[in-house]
């Protein structure tokens, strides 16, 4: 009974074993038949998004570091000595040309110039009996009634006494001139900074006090400075034809302010210096930016992004797209079968947040830029798709 009931376990247990030995070699026969390439467990291939290489015309722009400089400016300075009785404007205002600033006590020169007029009065009556004696003689030389020496000394008197009337209205005119300049007045329009001296100081005309400072902000000069080499390499491949000069706006300059932003209205270049600063190897340039809100102040530190010329045909990449390391940058582009593969490029200046590609991709190839964390499997099919930015992809949605 016993051996009976083992040798039926024996059975079942070699039925049992025979059964799951036959469903495992049918599980690997499915298996082989299957497409190899498919990813593990049988999940579709991941989602990636691509960009298609495309040429297209790239304005090269340089950011180059630059310092705001006011239009015109002009030093408030003392012209007459004398005590600053009042200051007759608002610190920080805009003030007109020929506006009165300061008032210099002018009592002295108010008595200066009542004195010079006296004497020019003075001099005007000598000259008037001088002129008449000499007019009265003519007739009496004619008739040899005076000597011609006697004539001519009265001629003589009423000439120096024409001398004396234009000294006199020389002097009066420059004691009115520092009448004037004690009411001190401003030489230009603009932006009036600090009062520079306070009612009650002493100003001395050779020193030529400085009393304040008046700059024009509305447009603004911004100075920066190009490696010499970068204009020379500049110029030989436009010369070449490698780079073309772009249109219109080929003179035109950004401005980038430290936290990034970039100012309502661009500048204009207006000369590249002609010399070389041979201290530090570099090439002057100047632009005209327009200022009306006045974000940009005289001194201010800024970035300025200049477009110098046009690449007729090059190619742009996201940023992201691309890997660089110390063995050289490369990417990953969508090769036969979708399968990513591993490309080396040659990356040239940066053109916003994206890179110039100078050499190693061709029209038309599709270039991984997002869904890397999806591509566990190295050489695995991938699904491409249309890549969009963020911003873009969020504004489409709403």
């Amino acid at each position: 009974m016993l051996a009976s009931s083992i040798g039926n376990m024996k059975l079942n247990f070699r039925a049992t074993s025979n059964f799951l030995l036959i469903l495992a070699m049918a599980s690997l026969s499915a298996c082989g038949g299957a497409d190899k390439s498919a990813p593990a467990g049988g999940m579709p291939p991941p989602q990636v998004g691509v960009v298609k290489v495309q040429l297209q015309a790239v304005a090269l722009q340089t950011e180059l570091p630059g310092r705001v400089e006011a239009m015109r400016i002009a030093q408030v300075r003392a012209r007459v000595n004398g005590v600053v009785l009042q200051r007759l404007f608002t610190e920080g205002s805009e003030v007109k040309a020929g506006q009165a600033l300061f008032q210099i006590d002018a009592a002295q020169y108010q008595a200066a110039l009542d004195s010079v007029q006296a004497n020019l009065a003075k001099a005007q009556a000598n000259l008037g009996q001088a002129a008449a004696q000499a007019e009265r003689n003519k007739p009496l030389v004619d008739a040899r009634a005076i000597s011609q020496q006697e004539y001519l000394v009265s001629v003589a008197v009423a000439k120096s006494a024409e001398a004396d009337v234009a000294a006199a209205k020389a002097a009066v005119q420059s004691a009115r001139l520092n009448l004037d300049y004690a009411r001190v007045t401003a030489p230009i329009g603009g932006t009036i900074g600090r009062a520079l001296v306070t009612e009650g100081a002493l100003v001395s005309s050779a020193e030529a006090t400085q009393l304040a400072l008046i700059q024009q902000s509305g447009n603004v000069y911004v100075n920066f400075t190009q490696s010499a080499n970068e204009v020379q390499q500049l110029r030989m491949a436009l010369a070449s034809g490698a780079l073309r000069k772009v249109g219109a706006n080929a003179a035109q300059v950004r401005i980038l302010l430290d936290n990034g932003s970039e100012t309502a209205k661009p500048g204009k270049l207006l000369f590249t210096d002609l010399s070389v600063d041979p201290s530090s190897g570099q090439v002057t340039l100047r632009a005209e930016v327009p200022n009306a809100d006045g974000m940009l102040l005289p001194g201010q530190y800024v970035r300025v992004r200049l477009s110098q010329g046009e690449l007729p045909a090059g190619v742009l990449l996201p940023q992201q797209a691309v890997k660089r390391s110390n063995q050289g940058d490369s990417v990953l582009v969508v090769g036969a079968d979708n399968k990513p593969l591993q490309r080396q490029v040659k990356i040239g200046q940066a053109v916003g947040n994206q890179w110039l590609v100078i050499d190693g991709l061709k029209p038309g190839e599709q270039v991984i830029v997002d869904g890397f964390q999806k591509m566990f499997i190295p050489g695995a099919p991938v699904m491409p798709v249309a890549w969009a930015p963020v911003a873009a992809a969020s504004a489409a949605s709403r």
